[in-house]
């Protein structure tokens, strides 16, 4: 029979690459409380409807669906805002506002696999609902700015744009809401060409390729031409003062670099405000991103709420940390194996382990009934720093034999002294 392999597209974490998961999702949570985000845990599985009512065609496209025993259509999340609405919507309908959520997990999605792309996923989730002021969608950004921070990464940018000015232009020139998602779908992959050939009006078609064009290092040097380039489409011209405001929140209270991208789309039909992305050189993929979307909630049969939030995304952080050679510090200690060296030792022998376990020791025990070369031998294969050898000699008089060994040197020691030692 042959062995068995991982579906296409999920793969297994192990050992570095499990615990480089477990520090960024260790950092991202410590990130939600510093800034009052309770955390939900959400279902893997969601009834189709809810994940397709405003996830976007594209999104639509590759979620894993199917019918479960009851004929019911259902589907694999593709992300996690569908689910916090879901939520705000009902057993949170009547919590105090604002509602500030965080989430951490995997998500599912039918992409072709590639470096930082895989079917499934992992992400963390911050969600703010019940504020449509600028001082929300600047905490997100300000949340992502944080976790970057605190995982020692260096040289990254935030892409901010607002989604109301590509709308704002074509609802005022009379595209209807389906074409306009597919035009933004399009511009989201930088498929310009695509996205131009779906507006029949010359004029609008005018606005949108100068849209594309207008660039600027300065933030508030690209502002200022939107604002002038935006005259007479009152819509779009109040997007972009909306940006504005929230770019101003964050750079004047966090050293960060920002460039705003006029044209910049993201795939999710629900963004109705502010959107970025986050970049570090040498990396095409973005690290996270997110935006606001105040119709969400209502979408959903709840009470107008507006919200704004943002995914990152473990695995291609973790390839990040791994570009820019950040060390992790996963805090573990030093790495003891216990031997007892005979038969009768072994009851006497686990004691001490437990013992060494209680003080915050990580401790391996000699469960192959090896020989002491043996067991020594294998305890250098995993990178062990002592060996505590339980001999009964020693043990009569309450001690150990602690071997050190990255030199081979050993040395008698009181039990009592044990922790003390190898913590020193």
């Amino acid at each position: 029979m042959p062995a068995f392999q991982t579906v296409r597209g999920m793969r297994d974490l192990i050992g570095e690459e499990a615990e480089a998961f477990t520090h960024i999702i260790t950092k991202a949570r410590e990130t939600a409380l510093l800034y009052g985000y309770k955390e939900a845990i959400t279902p893997h599985v969601e009834p189709l409807e809810l994940l397709s009512a405003k996830s976007g065609e594209e999104i639509r496209q590759r979620m894993f669906i199917f019918k479960d025993l009851g004929e019911r259509l259902v589907a694999l999340r593709p992300e996690f805002t569908a689910s916090i609405a879901r939520l705000a919507t009902t057993s949170l309908k009547n919590e105090p506002k604002p509602l500030r959520l965080f989430s951490v997990g995997t998500v599912y999605r039918y992409d072709e696999p590639q470096r930082g792309r895989y079917r499934e996923f992992w992400q963390s989730n911050f969600e703010l609902m019940g504020s449509a002021k600028p001082e929300g969608d600047a905490e997100i950004v300000l949340i992502t700015n944080n976790l970057m921070k605190s995982l020692g990464l260096h040289s990254y940018a935030f892409k901010i744009g607002h989604i109301g000015v590509i709308r704002g232009i074509l609802s005022q020139d009379g595209v209807d809401e389906k074409t306009q998602n597919a035009v933004l779908q399009r511009m989201d992959k930088k498929e310009y060409e695509a996205a131009l050939k779906l507006v029949e009006s010359d004029k609008c078609r005018s606005m949108l390729e100068g849209l594309i064009a207008i660039r600027g290092n300065d933030w508030l040097d690209t502002v200022e031409q939107l604002q002038t380039y935006l005259a007479g489409y009152e819509k779009a011209k109040s997007a972009v003062d909306n940006l504005a405001e929230v770019l101003k929140l964050v750079t004047q209270s966090s050293e960060l670099t920002v460039t705003v991208e006029p044209a910049f789309a993201r795939g999710l039909e629900y963004y109705t405000g502010m959107i970025f992305e986050i970049h570090i050189p040498g990396l095409d993929i973005a690290l996270g991103g997110g935006g606001r979307y105040d119709k969400l909630i209502e979408a959903f049969g709840g009470e107008p709420t507006p919200g704004v939030g943002c995914a990152h995304g473990i695995d291609r952080i973790a390839i990040a940390l791994q570009t820019q050679k950040t060390v992790i510090d996963a805090k573990i200690g030093k790495k003891v194996v216990v031997v007892p060296i005979t038969e009768t030792m072994k009851s006497e022998a686990l004691k001490i382990a437990q013992q060494l376990r209680a003080a915050g020791i990580t401790v391996e025990f000699e469960v192959m009934g090896r020989k002491m070369a043996k067991s020594l031998e294998d305890a250098d294969k995993r990178k062990a720093d002592y060996a505590v050898i339980v001999g009964e000699r020693e043990l009569a008089e309450g001690a150990v034999v602690l071997k050190e060994l990255a030199n081979r040197q050993q040395t008698t020691i009181p039990i009592e002294k044990l922790g003390e030692k190898i913590k020193s």
